[in-house]
């Protein structure tokens, strides 16, 4: 693609720091020589692990000294730039920004250190004057990343000189080039730098003095001051300071350990001097009594710089084809040809109007080339057969998408509002995000640099901050804690996401770890600077979707960096350009910026659809197939929803099986519900119960049935608090707009004044005053907990999709969602339970018959890809896939020879027989093994020969064509076959789970009347105990350090997934006998209260019995407790008809032996039981997991007949 012209479209917003800038410089000016001092050396956290400064206490403390203006000075960087000036600015304080900056000692370009043992660069302060300096800084920073990076980010003479004008320099620190020189007794090369500065820089060089006592600081003031003297330079003090009080200096040594990854207790480390401190005035004039001019010239310094923004946004010219004479009228023409392909022509009134509404906001605003720009990188990516989410977000309300195809959910449909994603009223740049197949992002974001210039494209910059476990264990780290101890004292710590704590918060709420504050004095030490570093930035990232793109080259506008491109949708580039300022402040320095989604389910869903064509059959068209197909909605009631778009959690599950859910609103009210504010507040009950027709669906007034019927009289979504306040108020839905945001935000006094222009408006307008303050109470409560339905509907699109294909072509849907999961053995796992009880056969690799993907080889079999054999790498597939495109493998010989070897070594093969790959070639496990090494060194010899021309001796004599793969001289031996219990063992290291057998399988029926819990179900704390039927996979033996007994951790599995378990000492004595890898047991145990809100709460072993001691005789029933009188009223499934008929169709399509029982329980807690006389059914892993996904988990169980 060509380059697009790098044009601007420029969008002028009042600046509240523009206007008036004059009385402002004046008022500063006039203070400022009140004052004393200012900072003009100081760093902030974004100094990665080596500044511990916050910017709000930095400025604080500015204010606490009287100081009117404060510079930050990060290490090669400007991270903290904009958020820096904007917070100063608002505190009344006058930011200076800087960056103390790298320089190399000759070209920026070399990648070298000028001598042995010196570092690579020299430490310089750099400060933006006025605007043109600040540009001249966001270049500078930016060059030193892309073309000066060696160690650290560095810039040269070259650039200093080139990008000179408006910046004022000082000579930095110890490690400053003057310094340097100084301290080396080099007078003549210190004198040279300071000239060759003084005369790039002319009158804004300055010599650096400071204020603290590291090493040799004093004696290099004394030299500071004799050569400013011999040269003619002003000096100017500074203090370096990386934090903020001088009892901060120990933490900030925790933190500087912490980025140079040292114990504490290292004698050889580096050290920073406790004075490094943010100083007052009257300590720094302390430090220079003979010198008050070094204080004054801050002063100067301070009055001088005065960096005025004004807000525009940068949006890149569309290119436009020819005859085209604007981005609106290009906007207009494909919108237009876009909706009669739509909705026909001519175009239905109400089409129209809205078309035209938004076009003329649209075009009125200036973002015409927004939506072009989204619309054009969107339809590249159909193009190109890349898979595009139908929407998300706001986005999905405005009809102008929908008709350029940005996204695919008709607003009118589904009462989707325009204003929700762009308000008239209030202004401000649209926000598009889009979702793309997961696999194939990098390829649109590729495109796009293609299209706008790969300098003008980046992503953006993210923070990770020390959080709250984090710093536990990174503080216990440097102080000497074992990584035990950290772990025990971290998991003590909540941090869920819907309850977390900081740390401090911890040493308050949590008992266990305020024990260990106010006993031990080693914990007590770790917690304090826990709490002191906890929240300050530690290291950069690449955020996931977010992508940037500018009119020119990005760091014309805003400072840029590099980051590893891994994951980054970088092409074949090594690095990726990415801005130095993070998502918000890049819309607040008014940049475009979109995030490109990475959506695996869309990944699944267009595989989905390949494997259904690739069996030869009609591929659907999910855009055209009904959203109320009663099967799928049937399955959904059934609980089936592994593998669901966003329906995949117990939550989910019993959500949609609580409603009954049987239409496309039942899945868009559930997605809006699933948040913690809806179901803190119940809501999601209230629409359950009034679904089920057990509470009846009132309406305050008669105009909100139209608005809320779809969710039963409940306020769930944001559209439904504009639409009331619309349709009572009679004010525009840009005004309720208004509301919404106002009542979303939580704002006390903003919520008090848009609900009583709502109160008043409405009540003006007739309707009873108590009602209207009534509702406005609830749009209070539920509107603040008010979903986003444009996203809700959007979603709910995909999550129908995914259900419909699994409804009717499971095979085809579960190949997609297991290909996906590739790499994720526990997620393999679950779908590959879910695929048994599906009735589909997942059947082990096959070097025939796989891909590197699942697939589909028959209505009920899905043969297991190759990509999930662990050591079998993409190249060695691709070598395999490629040699069978000449015909089947028909022996072990045949494949060695047929194969590229140098891509498949004797490492891969014994990946491929271990995981059943060759089991269909002849031969078993053992002798494969047995003969590997023969075999390859046979077939590389002839690959060899072949190769180089020379072919066998006797090989071409006679005269016709040899059968491949007949050609070879060995034979397999005549060996024993693997043990079950090696085969299984091998297989599971492997594939990382059994897949041709499992040790429970025959006890199978024994776990289902034994045991309380599966092992999926544990890590979430539960009070009682619990029994699992489970193998043992491996044996970690350990010996306490406190009493010297040994202990085990056993890794555990059962059919639904592994996990880790733990066994003291005490019950190891006991049992350790009893436990023997590949055995089958049966665990009691629980967990421990000390570990109840834990994150993953370990399971502690009380007991083991192996199971070929409790094999079971006799007939086995189904019983399903079908009601409970006691908790009904609440959230339990009533008998029904409805439900009674699900449950009839699950049994006639498992037919088997064993009786189906129905229990009731009645209100006083009697139990009755019922057995059918007519229904049999399988008890299998199949019927009885459809039951209790229409039931409920604990509501279905095996009985022993007669038993309890």
């Amino acid at each position: 693609m060509g380059r697009a012209h790098n044009q601007c479209i420029v969008k002028e917003i009042a600046d509240p720091f523009c206007h008036g800038a004059g009385l402002a410089q004046r008022t500063v000016t006039t203070k400022l020589r009140a004052m004393s001092f200012v900072h003009l050396h100081c760093h902030s956290e974004f100094s990665l692990l080596d500044g511990a400064n916050r910017i709000e206490d930095l400025i604080r403390r500015a204010q606490e000294f009287e100081q009117p203006a404060l510079a930050i000075t990060d290490h090669g960087n400007l991270h903290a730039a904009w958020e820096f000036q904007e917070k100063a600015k608002k505190a009344k304080v006058k930011p200076i920004i800087g960056m103390e900056a790298y320089v190399a000692p000759g070209d920026r370009r070399l990648k070298a250190r000028s001598a042995p043992g010196q570092k690579p660069y020299y430490h310089l302060v750099l400060l933006a004057r006025d605007i043109v300096g600040y540009r001249n800084l966001v270049k500078l920073s930016s060059l030193a990343y892309t073309e000066g990076f060696y160690t650290r980010p560095r810039v040269d003479r070259e650039l200093l000189a080139k990008y000179s004008e408006g910046i004022i320099v000082s000579s930095a620190c110890m490690a400053g080039e003057v310094a340097v020189h100084l301290e080396r007794g080099d007078v003549a090369g210190a004198r040279e730098v300071a000239a060759w500065y003084a005369e790039t820089f002319k009158d804004r060089y300055y010599l650096e003095v400071q204020a603290h006592d590291s090493g040799g600081q004093a004696k290099l003031n004394e030299q500071i001051f004799a050569l400013a003297k011999d040269v003619g330079l002003p000096v100017v003090a500074t203090n370096d300071a990386h934090f903020l009080k001088a009892s901060d200096h120990d933490a900030h040594d925790i933190l500087l350990c912490i980025g140079l990854g040292k114990d504490r207790d290292d004698k050889d480390r580096m050290k920073y001097d406790e004075g490094l401190y943010f100083k007052s005035a009257p300590e720094m004039a302390a430090r220079f009594p003979k010198n008050p001019e070094v204080l004054e010239h801050t002063l100067k310094i301070a009055d001088e710089c005065d960096v005025v923004f004004s807000k525009k946004y940068h949006v890149p010219s569309f290119p436009l084809p020819a005859g085209v004479q604007s981005e609106n009228e290009l906007l207009v023409q494909l919108a237009t040809d876009g909706a009669k392909a739509r909705y026909g022509t001519p175009l239905p009134n109400e089409v129209q109007e809205r078309l035209d509404y938004e076009l003329g906001v649209i075009t009125k605003t200036g973002y015409a080339g927004y939506f072009l720009i989204t619309y054009d990188f969107i339809k590249a990516a159909r193009d190109r057969g890349i898979p595009v989410g139908p929407g998300r977000g706001s986005a999905a309300g405005s009809l102008v998408a929908y008709a350029l195809r940005i996204t695919d959910v008709c607003p009118l449909k589904y009462d989707l509002l325009f204003e929700r994603f762009l308000n008239p009223e209030r202004v401000s740049m649209p926000d598009i995000d889009v979702d793309f197949c997961f696999e194939r992002r990098g390829e649109v974001i590729e495109y796009v640099r293609e299209k706008y210039g790969k300098d003008a494209v980046g992503q953006i910059v993210t923070f990770g901050t020390m959080k709250s476990r984090a710093a536990v264990k990174d503080v216990g780290r440097v102080l000497g804690f074992t990584p035990a101890e950290t772990d025990a004292l971290a998991k003590l710590i909540p941090n869920q996401p819907n309850f977390s704590l900081t740390v401090g918060e911890a040493i308050e709420k949590v008992p266990e770890v305020k024990k260990f504050y106010d006993t031990d004095e080693r914990y007590t030490t770790l917690l304090d600077y826990a709490v002191a570093l906890e929240g300050l930035s530690r290291h950069t990232g690449v955020h996931a979707a977010g992508v940037v793109i500018a009119p020119g080259p990005l760091d014309d506008y805003v400072p840029i960096c590099t980051q590893s491109s891994k994951g980054a949708g970088a092409g074949s580039e090594e690095t990726v350009i990415v801005t130095q300022y993070d998502m918000t402040c890049l819309e607040k320095a008014g940049m475009l910026k979109m995030d490109f989604l990475g959506l695996t389910t869309l990944t699944v869903i267009h595989d989905a659809l390949q494997n259904i064509a690739a069996r030869g059959k009609a591929v659907p068209d999910l855009d055209a197939i009904p959203d109320n197909d009663p099967e799928t909605y049937r399955m959904l009631r059934m609980g089936r929803t592994v593998g669901v778009f966003q329906f995949e959690s117990p939550l989910a599950t019993d959500m949609l099986r609580s409603m009954r859910c049987d239409r496309f609103d039942d899945l868009v009210a559930s997605n809006a519900l699933m948040r913690p504010g809806p179901l803190d507040a119940g809501m999601h009950k209230v629409y359950q119960r009034r679904k089920r027709g057990e509470e009846p669906v009132v309406y305050a007034l008669p105009e909100l049935e139209a608005i809320l019927e779809p969710t039963y009289g409940v306020i769930t979504y944001q559209e439904q608090v504009m639409r009331i306040s619309q349709v009572l108020a009679g004010i525009s839905l840009a005004e309720a707009d208004v509301l919404r945001k106002a009542v979303g935000k939580k704002d006390a006094e903003l919520i008090k004044a848009e609900l009583g222009k709502f109160v008043t408006k409405s009540v003006d307008r007739g309707y009873d005053k108590r009602i209207i303050e009534d509702l406005a109470a609830q749009i209070e409560t539920f509107g603040r907990y008010g979903f986003n339905k444009s996203h809700s509907v959007a979603y709910s699109v995909i999550s129908y999709h995914t259900a419909w294909l699994k409804c009717h072509y499971p095979a085809e849907f579960m190949a997609a969602v297991l290909s996906s999961s590739i790499g994720d053995t526990d997620s393999v796992v679950k779908f590959i339970n879910e695929a048994r009880e599906l009735g589909i056969e997942v059947l082990a690799p096959d070097v025939n018959e796989s891909g590197y993907k699942f697939t589909v080889v028959g209505d009920k079999r899905i043969r297991f890809g190759l990509g999930a054999v662990r050591n079998v790498g993409r190249t060695a597939i691709d070598s395999i896939l490629g040699a069978r495109n000449d015909g089947p493998f028909k022996t072990l010989f045949d494949l060695c020879e047929r194969i590229d070897l140098r891509m498949c070594n004797k490492r891969v093969f014994e990946a491929l027989i271990h995981s059943g790959s060759l089991d269909s070639l002849g031969g078993h496990r053992g002798q494969y093994l047995n003969i590997l090494d023969a075999a390859l060194q046979e077939a590389s010899l002839k690959q060899d020969e072949k190769a180089t021309g020379q072919g066998s001796l006797f090989g071409d004599l006679g005269g016709g064509k040899q059968e491949a793969g007949s050609g070879h001289q060995l034979t397999l031996p005549n060996i024993a076959q693997l043990t079950e219990s090696e085969r299984l063992t091998r297989e599971k290291e492997i594939l990382g789970f059994y897949i041709s057998g499992h040790p429970l399988e025959p006890y199978r029926a024994e776990c289902e009347l034994f045991t309380s819990a599966s092992v999926s179900q544990l890590g979430t704390w539960q009070e009682g105990g619990l029994t699992l039927g489970v193998v043992v996979t491996a044996v970690k033996r350990q010996v306490s350090k406190k009493s010297g007994a040994e202990f085990a951790r056993l890794t555990v599995e059962d059919f639904s997934g592994s996990s880790e378990l733990l066994v003291f000492p005490e019950a190891w004595a006991a049992l350790s006998d009893r436990v023997k890898t590949d055995i089958p047991l049966l665990v009691k145990g629980g967990y421990s209260k000390r570990d109840q809100g834990a994150d993953n709460p370990t399971f502690i072993v009380e007991s083991v019995q192996r199971f070929e001691e409790l094999r079971v005789a006799g007939q086995v029933a189904v019983e399903l407790e079908i009601g409970d009188a006691r908790r009904d009223g609440e959230d339990g499934n009533p008998l029904s008809p409805d439900l009674m008929k699900d449950v009839r169709i699950v049994a006639e399509s498992h037919p088997g032996s064993a009786s189906l029982e129905v229990r009731w329980i009645d209100a006083k807690g009697t139990p009755s039981r019922l057995r059918s006389r007519s229904i049999k059914v399988a008890a299998n892993s199949a019927a009885l997991g459809e039951l209790r996904a229409l039931l409920g988990q604990d509501r279905v169980r095996l009985v022993r007949v007669g038993g309890q």
